[in-house]
């Protein structure tokens, strides 16, 4: 079993900051919206989180600024002390224009958050998908310098994944590589928000999960979680490390599909890294072990999936709350420019 990844952060407040040192990485979520604030050296002064956007675009941008101010304010700046502002959000974006596109869980369609937050804010922001930022970031990683083949599976209240090949981000014809939540795997399954069955989504997500045990406590089957009113993945996985036989089912059904999928995109990309983030991804050493499991079981009867999988580090990114807002600063840096340039997305 791989160790899952730890890095090392500061949390001292630094000197006073100059007018522009700053920098702000922020990551937009299903469920929230992350702030980190740094100053020089990357030295932390600031991190703020707060629940999701809304679905109505004015009051998203007022909310998402509102968050942008009170990390700085906290740091013990204003905005004319922030250098630039990086922000990783889920779904589709025109990275040339800061444009989201299409964002299928947080309900967005054509918003020009980028130009707009420049407006409200009067810096200048870059705008990301979250995970294509998190992989970037990761590749900025000093732990991971010298992997230039690598892939970001963040498993949050969605699914996609972020592609590093050959030193450069993948995005895509479409900014739509990685793209992978959507990939059915059950045609007879629930709905997805994308308006397919059986999503991968829909069975490893962290919704997906949820809403798998409301299903089995609506359903009158014995188990532990019928005790909380709304059960979500944090309580399966617990109710699963305590021995519930339906959130184990649950779990377990999860991590075998995270195991094909990783086996999938391994083939499809020839990666020699894949770490797996986000809030499942704080499960920790058992959900590793059962995704091990998994691609154990991929392996077995083959001897070209064995010799894959023996070559590729499968990692869990763990309690490591800031590779998404880390991710959106790595896109201010200039040393991370050669890795993200690509012309605008079609």
């Amino acid at each position: 079993m791989t160790t899952p990844i730890r890095r090392r952060r500061s949390d001292r407040r630094a000197q006073a900051p100059t007018s522009g040192a700053l920098r702000v990485g922020v990551d937009i979520g299903g469920s929230k919206v992350a702030v980190l604030v740094v100053g020089e050296g990357d030295s932390v002064l600031a991190r703020k989180s707060v629940p999701a956007a809304s679905s109505e675009p004015d009051e998203a941008i007022a909310q998402i600024a509102a968050v942008i101010r009170e990390a700085v304010a906290e740091a013990a700046a204003t905005m004319d002390d922030v250098a630039a502002i990086g922000l990783g959000v889920p779904g589709r974006v025109d990275a040339a224009t800061g444009d989201v596109t299409f964002a299928v869980n947080l309900g967005w369609q054509h918003l020009p958050l980028g130009r707009r937050l420049e407006a409200a804010l009067g810096v200048p922001c870059v705008v990301e998908n979250d995970v294509r930022a998190a992989a970037v970031g990761l590749h900025r990683d000093e732990g991971y310098r010298g992997v230039d083949d690598l892939i970001y599976l963040g498993i949050g209240t969605g699914i996609s994944a972020g592609v590093v090949l050959d030193g450069r981000l993948h995005r895509g014809v479409r900014g739509m590589a990685g793209e992978i939540g959507h990939v059915v795997l059950d045609p007879h399954g629930v709905p997805c928000a994308c308006g397919l069955r059986g999503c991968f989504e829909t069975i490893a997500a962290g919704a997906g999960i949820a809403r798998a045990a409301r299903t089995a406590v609506e359903a009158g089957e014995a188990t532990s979680l019928a005790a909380t009113t709304a059960p979500t993945a944090v309580d399966v996985f617990a109710a699963a490390e305590a021995g519930d036989a339906v959130a184990t089912r649950l779990v377990d059904r999860a991590a075998a599909a995270i195991a094909r999928m990783v086996h999938e995109l391994v083939l499809a990309y020839d990666v020699e890294l894949v770490v797996i983030g986000g809030g499942i991804s704080r499960a920790g050493a058992p959900l590793l072990d059962r995704i091990q499991a998994g691609i154990a079981r991929i392996a077995a009867p083959s001897a070209f999936a064995a010799e894959l999988f023996a070559e590729t580090d499968v990692r869990l990114a763990g309690s490591d709350h800031d590779i998404g807002t880390r991710g959106a600063i790595a896109l201010l840096d200039p040393l991370a420019k050669e890795v993200v340039a690509r012309e605008a997305v079609g």
